[in-house]
């Protein structure tokens, strides 16, 4: 078995990142902030200004988790694309889908939300797997 090669998992990571965010911005930022505005505005809050940096790091601290889960999964799996798939898959079971089925079973958000949220999700970790892990040698 390899070593992990940190700084590429680095480098990946921030690639993954920068995808995560983009597909994040998109999709909750323009085609869902109508809906998250009316889900704010049902739980009697706003969202504070300081959440937007957070979610910023956080997609960036989600990139670099995945490659991490890549750079662990490659030596058993093989590298390429299919690996980093199935991790991304992984990743998005535990970061994504579980979350949301909580969510909805406390009905803390609207279902549609969190069905396109989580639907979307499991496109974005996926394409940010892979092309995060093409950047990714031991």
């Amino acid at each position: 078995m390899g070593h992990i090669n940190w700084a590429r998992v680095f480098l990946g990571g921030i690639v993954a990142g920068i995808i995560i965010n983009l597909f994040e911005f998109v999709t909750n930022g323009i085609l869902l902030a109508p809906l998250w505005a009316k889900s704010m505005e049902a739980l009697g809050r706003q969202l504070p200004h300081s959440a937007v940096p957070i979610f910023i790091v956080s997609g960036f601290l989600s990139g670099i988790a995945a490659i991490w889960l890549y750079a662990a999964a490659r030596p058993r799996f093989g590298p390429g694309a299919t690996t980093a798939a199935l991790t991304g898959l992984g990743f998005w079971v535990i970061g994504y889908a579980l979350p949301g089925v909580e969510w909805a079973a406390m009905h803390l958000f609207r279902h549609k939300l969190v069905a396109v949220g989580t639907a979307v999700g499991l496109v974005e970790i996926i394409v940010a797997s892979i092309a995060g892990a093409a950047l990714y040698k031991e």
